[in-house]
C-alpha cells in the first residue's frame, strides 16, 4: 500500500472529528480505531507510545494525541491538520448551543436534545474502556497497575500527575527486575512486521537539533502569548476580554489529567470571582462538551462566550460572546501545539530506550484505569440526578441517590448499549436515535 496523502490524512481526521464523541475514552477509542485498525497506518505500540507522552502533558490529551500522529504522518502540517480539524467540530457545536443556551435555554427542545446524548455518550465510554483496556493489559502486573490507579483516583482522590509520576516509577524500576512483565510498548527494534503500520518503517528517528528545537518553542510561544500581551496593553486588565484571556492561558497549562481535574477550580473562578457564570450553569456547559465532538476541556468556550455575553459593554451580546469563544479556544490550544512540536521528536528519538519504554508501560496501565474512573462518574452523573459522596478520612465513597435514578436515561443507555455492542451501529446513528428518544422522553413522558 501506498504512503497515505495528505488529502487521505484530511479525510480520516475529519471523520476522527465528527465522531470523537464522550470525551477522552471514548475520543482515544476512535482515533485507535481508524488510524490502527482500519486504515493500519499506524502500529499499536507506536499509538501507545504516542498516548502515553500526551498523557503526560497538561491540556487536551485526545487533541494532543492527533496532533503527535498527524505530526509523524505529515510533519507540521500534518499536525496543525489533524489537531485543528479535531477542535473545529466542538467549537462550532458549542457555539451554536451557546448562543441557544444565552437565548432560550428553557426550551424544553434544548433539554431534549441533552438528555438523550448523554446516555449515548456514556455507551461510547464503556465500549473505549474495553477496547483500550484489551490492548494495554497484556498481563497480571499492567491489571494490577491499572487497578491500584483506579483506587486511587476514584475512592482517594489522589490527583492525576501523582498517579502517573507513579505508575512511570513503577514501570521503570520494575522493567529493571521483570523485564518480561514490564516490556509491553516496545521499541522500533523489538517490534516484529505484523506488528508495525503501514508508516512505521518510513519514519526516521533522528536525533533533533538544539536550535531548531528551540526556533519552534519560540515560535509557538511567540503565537500563543503575544496577542495575550497586545490584548491586556490595549483594553487593560479590567476588561472581560483581558480576564479570559490571562484566565484560560493559565488554566491550559494545569490541565493535567484532562479537564475533570480543573473543572472545580475554573467553575469557582468563573461564579465567584468574576461572575461569568450563574451556580450551576458550569454543569450545563459540561454536558455541551460531554455531548458534542471534541475535548471536554471546550467546555471553557461556554464559561467565555457566557462571560463575554454578561459583560458586553458596548459590544452586541452575542458577538462578544463569539469574539471570546474564539479568544479562548486560541489560548485553549496553542499551548498543545507547542509540547507536541517541541517535545514529539525527542520523544520518537528516545523511543528504541527500553527505560523509557517500561515507564511508558506503566503509564498507560495506569491510564486504563483513570478512564475506568472518568466512565464511572460519567455513568453515576448520567443515570441520577443526584450523587453524594461517604468520606471516612482519605476514603471518599461516591454514593448514587437511588430515588433519584433517571428512569428515562437508564431505558436509552441500555438502547444504545445494544446499539453498539449487540448491533453494531456506528456512533452518529447512535447518537441520532439517541436524540430522538431524548426527546420522546421530555416531551411526551417525563
Amino acid at each position: 500500500m501506498a504512503y497515505p496523502t495528505i488529502r487521505e490524512a484530511f479525510q480520516v481526521w475529519l471523520k476522527v472529528a465528527l465522531y470523537s464523541f464522550g470525551g477522552p475514552a471514548g475520543q482515544i477509542a476512535v482515533m485507535h480505531k481508524y488510524i490502527v485498525e482500519d486504515k493500519k497506518w499506524l502500529g499499536e505500540n507506536r499509538f501507545l507510545h504516542a498516548l502515553n507522552y500526551c498523557m503526560l502533558l497538561p491540556g487536551p490529551e485526545a487533541q494532543q494525541l492527533a496532533t503527535y500522529i498527524g505530526w509523524l504522518m505529515h510533519k507540521t502540517r500534518g499536525g496543525l491538520l489533524a489537531g485543528s480539524l479535531f477542535v473545529l467540530p466542538g467549537f462550532i457545536s458549542i457555539l451554536i448551543l451557546s448562543i441557544l443556551y444565552a437565548l432560550w435555554k428553557d426550551l424544553t427542545v434544548v433539554q431534549g436534545i441533552f438528555y438523550g446524548i448523554k446516555p449515548a455518550v456514556l455507551a461510547v465510554v464503556v465500549g473505549a474502556v474495553i477496547k483500550i483496556g484489551k490492548k494495554a493489559l497484556k498481563n497480571e502486573v499492567m491489571v494490577g497497575i491499572a487497578v491500584l490507579a483506579f483506587i486511587a483516583i476514584f475512592f482517594f482522590n489522589i490527583s492525576f500527575p501523582y498517579i502517573v509520576l507513579a505508575a512511570g516509577l513503577i514501570g521503570y524500576f520494575g522493567g529493571k527486575i521483570w523485564e518480561a512483565k514490564f516490556y509491553v510498548i516496545k521499541g522500533h527494534a523489538d517490534v516484529s512486521n505484523s506488528e508495525m503500520g503501514l508508516i512505521d518503517e518510513y519514519i526516521q528517528s533522528e536525533r533533533p537539533a538544539l536550535l531548531k528545537t528551540l526556533g519552534v518553542a519560540l515560535f509557538w510561544l511567540a503565537l500563543w502569548l503575544v496577542p495575550v500581551l497586545i490584548l491586556v496593553s490595549v483594553l487593560g486588565t479590567d476588561n472581560v476580554f483581558s480576564k479570559e484571556a490571562l484566565f484560560f492561558s493559565q488554566s491550559a497549562i494545569v490541565t493535567f489529567g484532562g479537564a475533570y481535574s480543573v473543572l472545580a477550580y475554573i467553575s469557582q473562578k468563573a461564579v465567584e470571582t468574576y461572575g461569568w457564570l450563574q451556580p450551576g450553569e458550569m454543569l450545563d456547559g459540561l454536558g455541551m462538551a460531554e455531548t458534542t465532538p471534541g475535548p471536554l476541556i471546550q467546555v471553557v468556550q461556554f464559561v467565555g462566550f457566557m462571560g463575554a455575553y454578561r459583560n458586553a459593554g458596548t459590544l452586541d451580546p452575542i458577538l462578544a460572546g463569539v469574539l471570546a469563544s474564539v479568544l479562548v479556544t486560541w489560548v485553549t490550544y496553542l499551548p498543545s501545539f507547542f509540547f507536541i512540536f517541541t517535545g514529539a521528536p525527542y520523544i520518537e528519538y528516545l523511543r528504541g530506550n527500553k527505560s523509557l519504554s517500561t515507564a511508558l508501560s506503566g503509564i498507560t496501565a495506569a491510564v486504563v484505569g483513570v478512564i475506568l474512573n472518568l466512565g464511572i462518574w460519567f455513568s453515576l452523573h448520567t443515570l441520577f440526578s443526584k450523587v453524594g459522596e461517604l468520606n471516612a478520612g482519605p476514603l471518599h465513597i461516591p454514593l448514587p441517590v437511588w430515588s433519584t435514578v433517571e428512569w428515562g436515561a437508564v431505558v436509552i443507555t441500555v438502547a444504545a448499549l445494544l446499539m453498539i455492542f449487540k448491533w453494531k451501529w456506528d456512533m452518529l446513528r447512535t447518537i441520532g436515535v439517541c436524540m430522538g428518544l431524548g426527546l420522546v422522553f421530555k416531551f411526551f413522558i417525563l
